[in-house]
């Protein structure tokens, strides 16, 4: 361990007993494309334990602009193997579980009370709002992301003795699942969004920094401003 992971460790915020944490860790994503792609990347190679993968997409084509975790070979195959095979020749001690299938009402509190932390690597409103409410029953951290063209967002819900909701930044569930996906995206802002949500990911396992609870953290890659809103 010492080696593998010594250019993290010997930073005070995470040491020994920080990497620990991480290796004990259950971490479940939800989504394996262009969020779930460097959230998943970054979190084995921080030496996450227990990584599980839900996603019923297959590989396409279009997907390769900014889903770097898989190659023009696998078009056609689906997200998960693929992604865990690359993910197990990136850290061969991770354990991952797989599901090839959508998350539903009917077995998303089964999926989510298996694991410590929740991300969101999702791309429709229906799947954040059923992890959202999951998670804040269960008790378990959100991680949410989202993208669209230059601009995320990132923030963090069920979180800590007075865990922020979902619901408050969009509370009207009808309206926001009536809006047509604007499939338009830059490449690059998927990897800038995806690597801050595995950050919050790091931050929440080791206990170090500000979590992202109540508050926004949005960037826009056209000319670089970001801020956080306070919610």
């Amino acid at each position: 361990m010492t080696e593998r992971f010594i250019r993290q460790t010997t930073l005070p915020e995470i040491g020994e007993s920080g990497q620990t944490k991480l290796q004990q860790a259950r971490i479940l994503l939800v989504g394996v494309g262009g969020l779930g792609s460097p959230i998943a990347l970054y979190l084995t190679a921080a030496g996450i334990g227990t990584l599980g993968l839900i996603d019923d997409d297959t590989v396409n084509i279009s997907n390769l602009q900014r889903q770097i975790l898989y190659t023009e070979d696998e078009i056609g195959l689906p997200k998960v193997e693929c992604a865990a095979r690359r993910l197990k020749a990136l850290h061969s001690k991770l354990q991952v579980n797989t599901y090839p299938y959508r998350l539903t009402a009917d077995n998303v509190e089964s999926l989510v009370s298996s694991y410590d932390i929740v991300v969101d690597g999702c791309d429709n409103f229906d799947t954040r709002y059923l992890l959202n409410d999951a998670c804040l029953l269960l008790g378990k951290p959100f991680v949410y992301g989202a993208i669209q063209e230059f601009e995320g967002q990132v923030s963090v819900f069920g979180y800590g003795d007075h865990p922020r909701s979902y619901r408050e930044l969009y509370p009207d569930e009808s309206a926001m699942k009536q809006l047509t996906p604007v499939k338009a995206v830059m490449g690059i802002t998927p990897a800038v969004t995806g690597s801050i949500q595995a950050n919050e990911v790091l931050k929440i396992l080791a206990g170090y920094g500000d979590v992202l609870s109540g508050r926004l953290w949005t960037i826009n890659l056209r000319n670089l401003q970001n801020f956080i809103l306070d919610f």
